[in-house]
């Protein structure tokens, strides 16, 4: 692996995970309960034996910096690294990241490319586990000039990927950005061959959606950044198919892109089943900040269906489907279901008069909601939506896709119903 090299786009806004991404970016979005979503394309990348890794970061960073830099430490004797480039200034440009294409662009003078080099990109806000060996190899041995991961997604799930047809050769022949259309997937839905090929059912369409996982030669992603194009999805990968050899690599496993509220939600609830697609327990890690937390201590608690990490104090609680961050604090006779609890960054030793501790409250209960962190829920508060609202802004919390959601440092205090 030792001419691939991998850059990761972190620097999005993350408009549709606000209000996660209030003060975050989205990299840095807490999931399973001890990690952050960049801990992922980082994993998969260490455990795939590539030594130049680098994470391009703009909006709400400091927490994404922070995490990298204390997380991915190499002794002095070792060549791998993972390296944060920021947007910046400079003579040459004042301009910051105008999309993902452009982030790349702007850095190029720092990957020190090589003309035998592949490059390997990835999305900084996915949930997977892939071997790049696989990737690397399938894109040498067809000698493409740029490979893209594709997944299998039904018709409802199009319009928010890019989406591709292959011929038997897995050669890329049609490319539809987010198509918005029906009548725009009529050149896109797999031939029969592909279908039996990859074991997917013949009686419907289905569909390859782009991972946002690309390998590039060196030499043509070189080329394709001397224009002005800023995104890869929207403008980079539709003009470059049909000049340069592009193929489809098909990856059958466990993939979900969370980049939205609900996106996130169903992935944290699926981590909390036994037999959940993606597992945190499987022999090739996933690596995070470690942590010196003491053991988790549990009172007269009943708890069905859930991750609980360290650090956490549950006293005489009920606990349902639920994914529970570090640090969580839950009072007696709370009862919290469906809900994703990120927990807190510390530890309260000195509670301010005017507002409840950091945690969940007595007699408090809880369901389908997500808990941000440092939280503070009074007592005998009652989260449940119980008008069914959809979508809802209120000062201290909002509603999305029907799950409510207290944002990070929110307060809520006693006896409030939502």
């Amino acid at each position: 692996m030792n001419n691939l090299k991998c850059i990761i786009l972190g620097g999005g806004h993350g408009k549709r995970l606000y209000p996660l991404t209030q003060f975050r970016s989205k990299p840095a979005v807490p999931i399973g309960t001890k990690y952050r979503l960049i801990d992922i394309p980082i994993s998969n990348s260490l455990n795939s034996g590539i030594k130049d890794i680098y994470v391009l970061t703009q909006f709400n960073s400091v927490s994404l910096n922070n995490h990298i830099h204390q997380t991915y430490k190499f002794d002095y004797f070792s060549d791998t690294k993972v390296q944060l480039l920021a947007a910046e200034q400079t003579m040459g440009n004042m301009n910051w990241f105008q999309g993902t294409a452009d982030a790349v662009r702007k850095h190029m003078t720092h990957y020190s490319l090589k003309p035998n080099d592949n490059v390997l990109i990835l999305s900084g806000d996915h949930l997977y586990r892939m071997d790049f060996n696989e990737v690397l190899r399938f894109h040498i041995d067809k000698d493409a000039d740029i490979t893209l991961a594709v997944n299998p997604v039904e018709e409802k799930e199009t319009r928010h990927y890019g989406i591709m047809n292959l011929d038997d050769d897995e050669r890329i022949v049609d490319f539809k950005e987010k198509p918005k259309e029906k009548a725009q997937l009529k050149t896109v839905d797999l031939s029969p061959a592909l279908k039996k090929r990859y074991h997917i059912p013949q009686d419907k369409p289905h569909y390859l959606a782009s991972m946002g996982i690309y390998i590039f030669k060196a030499r043509i992603l070189e080329q394709l950044l001397l224009g002005n194009e800023s995104d890869f999805g929207k403008e980079i990968i539709p003009k470059a198919l049909f000049k340069h050899k592009a193929y489809g690599y098909y990856f059958k496993d466990y993939w979900r892109d969370i980049g939205t509220i609900d996106s996130f939600y169903d992935s944290c609830m699926e981590l909390t089943k036994t037999d959940s697609q993606f597992s945190f327990l499987a022999p090739q890690k996933i690596y995070t900040h470690p942590r010196f937390l003491p053991p988790t201590t549990i009172a007269k608690s009943v708890i069905d269906q859930a991750v609980i990490p360290e650090g956490c104090v549950l006293e005489e609680t009920h606990i349902e489907r639920c994914s529970v961050g570090l640090r969580s604090i839950l009072k007696k006779n709370s009862q919290v279901e469906d809900t994703v609890l990120m927990g807190a960054d510390y530890y309260e030793w000195k509670v301010p008069k005017k507002f409840p501790p950091i945690g969940i409250g007595e007699n408090t209960f809880i369901r389908k909601a997500i808990i941000d962190k440092n939280a503070r829920i009074g007592k005998n508060v009652s989260i449940r939506n119980e008008k069914n609202l959809d979508n809802f802004d209120s000062l201290n919390y909002c509603i999305r896709d029907g799950i409510v959601i207290i944002p990070k440092n929110g307060i809520i205090p006693d006896g409030t119903k939502i």
